[in-house]
């Protein structure tokens, strides 16, 4: 699929011009429906718990995930788009807590 869009250049840029937590947060609820936004936390959590390498069924258990949304969450994690553990990286970079209860 041809993501590259003019429509999707300008959702890009509109995330970029986020400058708060709570912007980024009241921009996701109107752009996402509650189901969209907690499924992206989960995979996102999915991706920073296999950095950590915790099993993928430790992973399914604490996310609710089924075993094929990880090991796709794998797959983009270890690809060469490299997304996912751009951000993580950044993240821990910048001392971020990553840390999630149980």
């Amino acid at each position: 699929m041809h993501w590259n869009t003019p429509d999707n250049k300008a959702l890009i840029k509109a995330i970029l011009s986020l400058e708060s937590a709570d912007e980024a947060r009241r921009f996701l609820r109107d752009l996402l429906t509650p189901k969209e936004i907690e499924e992206f936390g989960k995979r996102f959590c999915a991706a920073e718990l296999l950095t950590e390498n915790v099993p993928y069924s430790a992973i399914e258990r604490r996310t609710g995930l089924s075993s094929t949304t990880v090991a796709r969450v794998s797959k983009w994690l270890n690809g060469k788009e490299g997304g996912y553990r751009s951000v993580i990286n950044k993240l821990h970079h910048h001392s971020i807590s990553l840390a999630r209860g149980s």
